[in-house]
């Protein structure tokens, strides 16, 4: 993994925009909102047999296709990373910054909250077991954590080639997109003829770099300058041969399914995205700027990792207090998809938003504190990448239990020590700054 110096930016590149964007900001903030709300709904417990059961509440449903449609934002969520990043990176560089310090920042503004929340978990998953919890219960509460830490490694991937695909970006703007959606589209097709489903986990990479390509198109202002009817047409186009994959039966018509592993669909669903964000950008950005849309957009971003790492703890706790309250009293948790389970979802989905929200004021501290001094060693920022993926991959191969979550806390805090200079701390921009435009 090169960490790539770009050369010098030349006049004729687009102007930087003043000021921050707050259609984007707010995008970004309904995008994690989404995240949450998706992952909420996603979540089943029951009691059988007086034992607590969790599940998949979506498994094997038909009303998880149009909710995936409309909270399936991920696609969204990478170009705007992309639009932010390449902004950022090209900020970095006016002033006199390299590409290894740019990745020393992601690296060290990525893993620092993540080590905290892992760590806890791990403290938590060691705890319910002390007191009786059984091993099956700590065992399914440690994988289900470890789920959605996908988002962690493939960011920090992202984030890290950065600087090299904004270098490829100036040079061949449209060949290294195609070459990113080419791939994407062979893993599929490779994956399609073998049989093996593994091999769609390659997607992991050229999917979601691609999005991220995306991001940049929006970011040097190409995108704006498409006619609307342009535009409208990429987004129409997209949204028919989506359509067409579905009932041609290439990819399912359930998006939750797409992204695991990650399959071309997403490709489309992030043109679809993209092109109504560029058409309705001039409303988006007017309603943004309304206090409250605004006082939104500024307490999720500026804790977007955190709200991250931390909702899927909030939702298992939900649910093992669901399934305690249930078993103290006696009364029966309705069964998922029933009439009664789809009556309680207002309240669980507004609840679950409420303590994502007050668990992530309780900790905003550790995503907002100020960087230390970073290193612009190309080699040291090439370990921490590596080390940190790697502490991420071992949670999501194995699952999180006491000892991955050990070993994954212990490699993220090596990680950073590489990506750090010194001890002695700077005025640098905080973890928030990683995923919007400085």
């Amino acid at each position: 993994m090169a960490i790539v110096e770009a050369p010098p930016f030349t006049a004729q590149q687009a102007p930087l925009p003043s000021g921050r964007d707050t259609a984007i900001d707010f995008l970004r903030a309904l995008c994690v909102v989404g995240v949450v709300l998706l992952h909420a709904i996603m979540v089943g417990v029951t009691v059988v047999d007086g034992a607590p059961v969790f599940e998949n509440a979506s498994e094997g449903t038909g009303w998880i296709v149009p909710v995936s449609w409309m909270l399936q934002v991920m696609p969204l969520f990478f170009i705007i990373g992309g639009f932010a990043g390449f902004l950022a990176h090209r900020r970095q560089r006016e002033r006199g910054g390299t590409a290894s310090g740019f990745v020393a920042a992601r690296v060290h503004r990525l893993l620092r909250p993540a080590v905290f929340a892992i760590g806890i978990v791990g403290i938590a998953l060691v705890v319910l077991s002390l007191t009786g919890v059984p091993a099956e219960i700590v065992g399914v509460a440690g994988f289900r954590y470890g789920q959605p830490l996908w988002f962690l490694g493939v960011f920090l991937l992202c984030q890290a080639l950065l600087p090299a695909l904004a270098t490829a970006h100036a040079r061949a703007p449209i060949s290294t997109l195609a070459v990113l959606v080419a791939a994407s589209l062979a893993v599929d097709g490779l994956r399609a003829l073998t049989g093996v489903d593994g091999l769609g986990f390659i997607n992991l990479a050229f999917v979601w770099l691609a999005l991220q390509q995306v991001g940049f198109f929006l970011a040097d202002g190409t995108i704006e300058r498409l006619s609307r009817r342009c535009r409208a047409v990429c987004g129409a186009a997209a949204a028919t041969v989506l359509v067409a994959t579905f009932v041609s039966g290439i990819y399912s018509p359930d998006l939750i399914a797409n992204i695991n592993p990650p399959t071309g669909a997403l490709l489309l669903v992030g043109v679809v995205h993209l092109s109504a964000v560029s058409l309705f950008r001039v409303r988006i950005e007017a309603f943004s700027r309304r206090p409250r849309a605004a006082a939104f957009a500024a307490f999720v971003n500026r804790r977007t990792m955190t709200i991250y790492l931390w909702h899927m703890p909030v939702l298992l706790g939900m649910a093992g207090l669901s399934a305690v309250a249930a078993l103290t009293t006696g009364l029966a948790l309705p069964e998922p998809s029933s009439i009664s389970w789809w009556l309680s979802r207002p309240l669980w989905l507004v609840t679950a938003l409420a303590l994502t929200a007050a668990v992530a004021v309780a900790f905003t501290r550790v995503e907002t504190r100020p960087s230390p001094v970073l290193t612009e060693s190309p080699r040291r920022v090439l370990g921490a990448v590596t080390v940190g993926l790697t502490a991420v991959v071992l949670l999501l191969l194995i699952g999180t239990t006491v000892l991955t979550a050990a070993v994954a806390v212990c490699g993220m805090l090596w990680a950073l020590r590489l990506a750090r200079r010194s001890h002695q701390t700077a005025s640098g921009e905080s973890v928030a700054h990683v995923v919007r435009v400085a």
